[in-house]
C-alpha cells in the first residue's frame, strides 16, 4: 500500500478488489464511455493484479490492473477525482509492482486522448492508431532500464 498526497493504493487479487474496482470501471467506461459491459469485465480479471485508489474516508476513487503478460489496463478514475493525482498514484503503483516482479518493460493501450498523461509517465507510442471497444486507442510502452551491475 502507498500513500500520495492524494489518496491511498492498495493492490490486490481481483477476490480481494472486485468490490472496489468494479463501480469504478462500470461508471467510467460502461456509463461514460458506452463499453458494453461484457467487454469490460473479462475473464482476465481473476488472473491480473488490481490497483485501487482511496481518498482518506476510504472511498475508492479510481482502479487499473497489471496483467501477468505486464500489460496495464482498465485505468479509471471517477470523474470527480480526476485531475487530482489518483491516475499517477495507480499508474506509479502498477509499474513500480511490474518492475518488482522482474518485467523489462510494461505496455498499455491508451485511449488516444489520453496519449499526454502515459507519456509523462515515461510511456511512449508505438505504431498505428486502432480501434478498441468503439474508442481509439494507440499502443504505448515503458521499457526499464536495466540495473548497474558491478564488474
Amino acid at each position: 500500500m502507498v500513500k500520495s498526497a492524494e489518496c491511498w493504493v492498495k493492490l490486490g487479487t481481483w477476490d480481494r478488489m472486485r468490490d472496489w474496482a468494479t463501480p469504478i470501471r462500470m461508471q467510467v467506461f460502461v456509463l461514460e464511455q458506452r463499453v458494453a459491459p461484457q467487454e469490460e469485465l473479462d475473464d482476465m480479471d481473476v488472473a491480473c493484479l488490481h490497483a485501487v485508489a482511496f481518498d482518506a474516508q476510504g472511498r475508492a476513487q479510481g482502479t487499473g490492473r497489471l496483467l501477468p503478460d505486464g500489460h496495464i489496463g482498465r485505468m479509471a478514475v471517477l470523474r470527480e477525482f480526476r485531475g487530482l493525482g489518483i491516475g499517477s498514484a495507480i499508474l506509479d503503483m502498477l509499474v513500480n509492482e511490474a518492475r518488482g516482479l522482474g518485467y523489462h518493460s510494461v505496455a498499455l493501450h491508451a485511449q488516444t486522448h489520453a496519449r499526454g498523461f502515459y507519456e509523462r509517465h515515461g510511456f511512449v507510442a508505438e505504431g498505428d492508431e486502432f480501434e478498441e471497444a468503439n474508442i481509439p486507442h494507440i499502443l504505448m510502452r515503458r521499457s526499464f532500464e536495466a540495473p548497474d551491475r558491478e564488474t
